[in-house]
């Protein structure tokens, strides 16, 4: 999967789609939106708020070790921007034995403690949960989504037949920064299933992740092997990774990380769940 998926043009087919998503936020009533800050979320958060006014529509952060200091941020900021009635909640997922052996569904587990902290909130607000999933989601390996869906949220992008392209589209025609934002997994998706995820790993990853945005690196990932920091960034970049690899490996190796290796691969979204249908093995 490309890191920064295709933008689609916003047609006549897109505009209707996107009015059929206000019409069905329309006919559900309050929403809460699980908001992580991506490309989904933010334009689902947006469009809700639009639609059902800000107050029928509060966007909620989960904030716990495996979220980017830097996610929790943009978060504040992008609400702040737009109006969005912004709450955040502190979940612990680590505090789970399932979670952090991370198995293949470790983001069941991590997904069923989300819901878990909105549930009351929805209640109170008379509310349901709705969470930015678009139709490219579907087909990849995605057990949080099943978690989500048992505990009954609601996914209008899905119901409103919108692919990613589509909402990256729409959200730069509605002026929105985040339509080329790229993906931004939890931390703990660094994390080789099998390998413990642990406070300590969850923050070395932030801290390496940081220090290369500090380079100006937008899209990459820092896989986790103990000692050793595999780095993903897109095969156009390559060549400046390695150009400026004295500054590199110091934002690495301040880190934690003994070794610092470059995938030659380039950033691959999701690429350790290849090891789950065997297709590799680390």
């Amino acid at each position: 999967m490309p890191e920064l998926d295709t933008v689609a043009p916003v047609d006549a087919v897109t505009l209707d789609k996107l009015a059929g998503l206000r019409d069905g936020l329309r006919r559900g009533g309050p929403v809460v939106v699980a908001f992580s800050g991506g490309a989904d979320s933010a334009f689902l958060a947006w469009v809700a708020a639009d639609t059902l006014g800000a107050g029928a529509a509060p966007a909620v952060t989960a904030v716990s070790p495996s979220l980017a200091p830097e996610e929790e941020a943009d978060c504040a900021a992008f609400a702040a921007e737009h109006g969005l009635v912004w709450h955040r909640v502190v979940t612990d997922e680590l505090a789970d034995p399932a979670y952090t052996a991370n198995d293949g569904d470790r983001c069941y587990y991590c997904k069923t403690t989300l819901m878990e902290a909105l549930a009351p909130l929805a209640a109170g607000w008379g509310a349901r949960i709705a969470l930015g999933v678009n139709l490219d989601d579907l087909g990849e390996h995605r057990p949080g989504q099943r978690a989500a869906a048992e505990r009954g949220a609601a996914f209008p992008l899905v119901e409103a037949g919108l692919a990613k392209a589509e909402v990256r589209g729409l959200s730069r025609h509605l002026g929105l920064r985040t339509w080329d934002k790229p993906a931004a997994a939890c931390l703990a998706s660094r994390v080789p299933y099998g390998t413990p995820v642990t406070i300590g790993t969850l923050r070395s990853v932030a801290r390496a992740e940081s220090g290369l945005r500090l380079l100006g690196l937008r899209a990459l990932r820092v896989r986790h092997y103990g000692e050793l920091a595999r780095i993903e960034v897109p095969v156009d970049e390559l060549e400046m990774v390695v150009a400026r690899r004295v500054e590199v490996v110091g934002a690495v190796r301040a880190a934690g990380y003994r070794y610092v290796t470059l995938d030659l691969e380039g950033l691959r979204s999701g690429n350790l769940n290849l090891a789950l249908d065997g297709r590799w093995t680390s």
